[in-house]
């Protein structure tokens, strides 16, 4: 592109204009110009395409700390975004986020958390803080004692917020991934119910639990949620930060799982809401795993 718009003279830009009424309209003083939407959309498509050529070159620690800078920064409605991360990365992961954040802003990732309001504080803080053991070992004994834990305290929210229990907080933040995972079999299995119907309250909850022990599925609901035409900007940013993060992972298995949800390949759902270099850039990037 800028190869040949660079060669173009005069009488080529104004045949230019001429010949693409979409994006240009006559005006009455008989001059070509640019339809003010499509001033918007093109300005996007670049904003958009230079993000995701940054971040697909900046190394992943920095991305997770600039990330989580970002969320804190937005308040309150962009607190999930920290979950997700606390909760999607190993610990080492997590532990290299904290000190490329340290690194980056001159402070640490839990002492800017330990100062957020809201009842997530609690929550928020311990899971950016934790370093989980990630081995295969688990106690089915202790998991079927927390998944009874978990019920007495969701089904008592009316008298206090789970994400404000101390031991809800300690389970969620320094078990092992494939510990919860037993105390989800095991909630289901006492209570013949899965966990997530008894949250549909406590969307933080919910969120920590399906991106701890199901992101396969939590991220199918970010991306389909991105591609809604009624998604806010920071919904729809979340199509970038996705495939960013994991075409070099476990991409494949979020593409799998986003087939069997919404029926439909992820490659095509991309053709059909992006435009331009973003979209070619991004269907590659999936192309490249599926």
């Amino acid at each position: 592109m800028v190869s040949i718009l660079g060669k173009w003279h005069s009488e080529h830009l104004e045949s230019f204009r001429k010949r693409t009424p979409k994006f240009f309209l006559e005006d009455e003083r008989l001059f070509e110009r640019w339809d003010d939407h499509h001033i918007a959309c093109l300005t996007k498509e670049f904003l958009r395409f230079k993000d995701i050529v940054v971040q697909w070159i900046m190394h992943p620690w920095e991305r997770d700390a600039r990330l989580v800078h970002e969320a804190i920064s937005k308040g309150p409605q962009a607190y999930g975004l920290l979950i997700e991360i606390a909760c999607t990365r190993s610990s080492e992961e997590l532990l290299g986020a904290r000190k490329a954040y340290q690194s980056l802003f001159d402070q640490s990732i839990e002492d800017v958390a330990s100062r957020l309001e809201g009842i997530k504080r609690k929550l928020l803080v311990a899971l950016v803080s934790s370093y989980r053991y990630e081995g295969l070992r688990v106690n089915e004994g202790i998991a079927r004692l927390e998944a009874m834990t978990l019920a007495i305290v969701v089904k008592n929210v009316d008298k206090k917020n789970p994400i404000e229990d101390d031991g809800i907080v300690r389970i969620l933040t320094t078990r092992s991934k494939f510990h919860l995972k037993a105390v989800v079999k095991y909630y289901k299995k006492i209570y013949g119910k899965n966990i997530d119907e008894d949250l549909d309250t406590l969307m933080s909850l919910k969120e920590t639990l399906q991106c701890l022990c199901n992101p396969q599925s939590y991220f199918s609901k970010v991306l389909n949620n991105a591609f809604k035409d009624d998604a806010d900007e920071n919904t729809k940013e979340a199509l970038t930060r996705v495939i960013m993060t994991w075409s070099n992972v476990d991409m494949k298995e979020i593409i799998e799982e986003f087939d069997k949800q919404y029926k439909v390949p992820l490659t095509q759902k991309i053709e059909d809401v992006a435009l331009g270099n973003y979209k070619d850039f991004l269907v590659s990037l999936i192309r490249r795993v599926a």
